[in-house]
């Protein structure tokens, strides 16, 4: 009596945990972007689309190039990208995750317009922020031998995860799957890149060189509007980044915590601060958008059933 009771109470005063309902059973690659120029480039592509709605998110599913997809927005930044990938992922049946978008040019050999898929993603800014004190910089733990060099005050340390399969220890970079990026080395040579956007009424901003597809080396990403020579020079050095951006680490991580497979495909809209004059972003944007969303479809015609 005592037992039932008390379990009585307990049902009561604790919160009931509430199992979320798949709006969808098909198995299908989650194509991802940011937000709404990514979005506009691949929306047209997915064929007889149905939409879903959850906490202020559009989800459309449906067939892109003859493969069963749901295209989504992650979001901007950091945290939103982590969000709504495990929202996807708790929500609907993901086989994959491709992410299509636009990121800042870290390489100097890059320019704008290339589409680069790096074969892993760190978090740059997942640091120590050290003491300067007399004797130099003081950091509150000790510095794992394998960490990227400091920028000043800054300490990289890694972020510390595991999966079903793989003990809990510190990543600085995650891989990108395996298989997936195999397959962007065939695709590559069958896209051909833009250097106009069509069906502009004036399209003035063309680029002056022919874009290339580059597959491999690192990517970075952080919630940072990146925008400094300086620093952009760091990351290529220290971190031997070759575009930043501001979700894709944390998509692939959380791809990682779930084994899911994931890869990301990123068109260069600006330098991150290596530009001659002001960042480009704005002017390139859509062209870059573009290119990515091209890359991806042939990336997605070629996956397997």
């Amino acid at each position: 009596m005592m037992r039932a009771l008390l379990i009585a109470l307990l049902a009561l005063v604790l919160p009931t945990v509430a199992t979320a309902t798949p709006l969808d059973r098909t198995p299908r690659t989650v194509v991802m972007t940011a937000f709404a120029p990514e979005w506009d480039a691949l929306a047209h592509s997915v064929e007889k689309p149905k939409t879903h709605h959850i906490n202020g998110l559009t989800f459309l599913t449906g067939r892109m190039v003859g493969k069963p997809v749901l295209l989504m927005q992650s979001g901007v930044s950091m945290v939103n990208a982590a969000m709504n990938t495990q929202l996807v992922l708790d929500r609907f049946t993901v086989k994959r995750i491709v992410f299509s978008g636009i990121a800042g040019g870290v390489d100097p050999a890059l320019s704008i317009g290339d589409v680069v898929v790096p074969e892993d993603w760190a978090q740059y800014l997942e640091v120590s922020f050290a003491r300067q004190t007399p004797e130099g910089w003081v950091v509150p733990e000790p510095v794992d031998q394998d960490a990227p060099p400091h920028f000043g005050m800054m300490f990289p340390r890694g972020v510390r995860l595991g999966n079903a399969t793989d003990p809990s220890r510190r990543h600085y970079r995650l891989a990108v799957d395996p298989a997936l990026l195999a397959l962007a080395r065939r695709v590559a040579s069958d896209v051909t890149l833009r250097r106009c956007v069509d069906g502009q009424a004036a399209p003035t901003h063309c680029l002056a060189h022919d874009p290339k597809f580059v597959v491999g080396g690192t990517g970075v990403s952080a919630g940072v509007y990146a925008d400094n020579a300086e620093f952009r020079d760091y990351l290529a050095t220290a971190w031997k980044a070759r575009v930043l951006d501001m979700e894709s680490a944390a998509v692939v991580q959380v791809a990682y915590a779930n084994a899911v497979p994931a890869i990301v495909f990123r068109s260069l809209s600006d330098l991150a601060g290596g530009d001659a004059g002001t960042n480009q972003m704005n002017t390139f944007m859509a062209l870059a958008s573009v290119n990515s969303a091209n890359v991806v479809r042939a990336f997605v015609a070629a996956l397997p059933d």
